[in-house]
């Protein structure tokens, strides 16, 4: 069974080679999550080095999946917002390691990021996904609400444009 966690900014810089592990996979996989193809787990070290920080500073709060004292997944949620914008969270980064697909993984990720928004007083979360993705699919299912495409929003990690589908759900807190 996964242990889900929500992990301190410690206990984030402790997982960094899994973190960078996970990352590098799914990018690697073809996930449009920022980054481009190749990419080495080196290359994710910076980025999860940022992410530690953001979580020190109580701007994100870093969700993450271990199995067998591995993490093979990971969401973020972006809790820092605009004045105007304290009841929304962004979710960022749902990302499960090729290996460990198909246990429901994501579904526990988001549930657990959902509830600790939901604690901390979020009531509406957004998220884009790339168009056509195999993520694409994973948030009606949860019960997210599409809201539209935005084309060429950004590159495939191998290159090429692609759309990007917007979502939101409302939490209660």
């Amino acid at each position: 069974m996964p242990d889900i966690r929500l992990l301190s900014a410690a206990d984030a810089r402790d997982r960094l080679s899994d973190l960078c592990e996970v990352l590098a996979d799914c990018v690697n996989g073809g996930a449009s999550v920022g980054f481009m193809q190749p990419y080495e787990q080196a290359d994710a070290l910076p980025y999860w080095q940022g992410v530690a920080d953001s979580v020190e500073s109580g701007a994100t709060l870093l969700f993450v999946a271990v199995i067998e004292d591995r993490v093979v997944g990971t969401v973020q949620v972006g809790a820092a917002q605009m004045p105007n914008q304290p009841h929304r969270g962004d979710l960022k980064k749902l990302l499960v390691h090729r290996s460990a697909r198909g246990n429901g993984l994501a579904r526990l990720l988001m549930d657990a990021a959902e509830r600790e928004a939901a604690r901390i007083g979020k009531t509406l979360l957004v998220l884009d996904t790339a168009t056509g993705s195999d993520a694409e699919a994973i948030y009606p299912r949860l019960g997210w609400q599409r809201v539209g495409v935005v084309p060429d929003y950004a590159m495939w990690p191998e290159g090429g444009l692609c759309d990007t589908t917007l979502f939101y759900k409302r939490i209660a807190a």
